[in-house]
């Protein structure tokens, strides 16, 4: 299974728009940050979590020739504003995409797209089959995702794990239930959004600090937002086995 991280920023990206700070002007590749999502590669499926504002060029960048499954955490701008480009996989593929997502997310969808659900069959209309997402594992082709339910300040949203891997995007708490489904896990992603207390997101610190209890062999810190400090500068202050990951990072699971 290859994960590669389309985007690895927070909702507003890196750099942020009219900001002249360290981050969003470093001249670092690393430091340049689209919108959190991840693609995932196993041996029958092309699968992406999250199609936020950057979707369109997600896929362009990666050279993603195939889409079979989108599968949603939660329902934030972010992370679902570019569903409607999947419109092009639709016309290559002659099939609608199958879409992974809980109720709350499916309503915002039918919101957000109203089009899409309603009906009329207008040519070149995004092509999906929903398919509801609870807390019970559910496969993809050959994958089994476990859902992992956090909470995004009061928003209970999800995470997967995947095998050894677990993947995990804006978490401020996460419930001692759910932290069982997470142990074992060999390669952890989770969100690390800035130093400074933040409301709805893990700090810095408080990732470093969930991975190592954690124990996973290998941790990649994600949603990053402008304010955590250069790609460069922060790695020197990571424990060994905790690592910023970044746009374009590919890992074989």
């Amino acid at each position: 299974m290859t994960i590669t991280f389309l985007g690895t920023g927070t909702s507003q990206g890196v750099p942020v728009i009219a900001c002249g700070c360290e981050v969003c002007t470093s001249t670092d590749s690393r430091d340049n940050r689209l919108r959190t999502s991840i693609l995932i590669e196993t041996e029958d499926k092309t699968i992406v979590v999250d199609s936020g504002p950057d979707f369109r060029y997600q896929m362009l960048r990666a050279g993603v020739k195939h889409l079979d499954a989108i599968v949603f955490t939660h329902e934030h701008k972010d992370h679902i504003a570019g569903m409607d480009d999947i419109r092009a996989f639709n016309y290559k593929q002659n099939s609608p995409i199958d879409i992974y997502a809980d109720l709350r997310v499916q309503k915002a969808l039918v919101r957000e797209f109203p089009y899409v659900f309603d009906g009329t069959g207008y040519p070149g209309l995004p092509q999906v089959n929903i398919h509801p997402v609870d807390l019970h594992p559910f496969s993809i082709g050959h994958t089994i995702f476990t859902p992992i339910e956090v909470l995004h300040y009061k928003l209970p949203i999800l995470g997967f794990r995947i095998k050894n891997f677990t993947y995990i995007t804006d978490a401020k708490t996460i419930p001692e239930t759910e932290k069982e489904k997470i142990k074992g896990t060999k390669t952890l992603v989770i969100n690390a959004l800035q130093k400074q207390s933040h409301i709805s997101h893990f700090t810095l610190d408080e990732a470093i600090s969930f991975a190592n209890e954690i124990g996973a062999e290998k941790t990649y810190l994600t949603h990053i937002s402008h304010r955590l400090g250069t790609h460069f500068d922060v790695s020197k202050e990571l424990p060994e086995n905790i690592e910023l990951a970044y746009d374009g990072l590919k890992l074989i699971i």
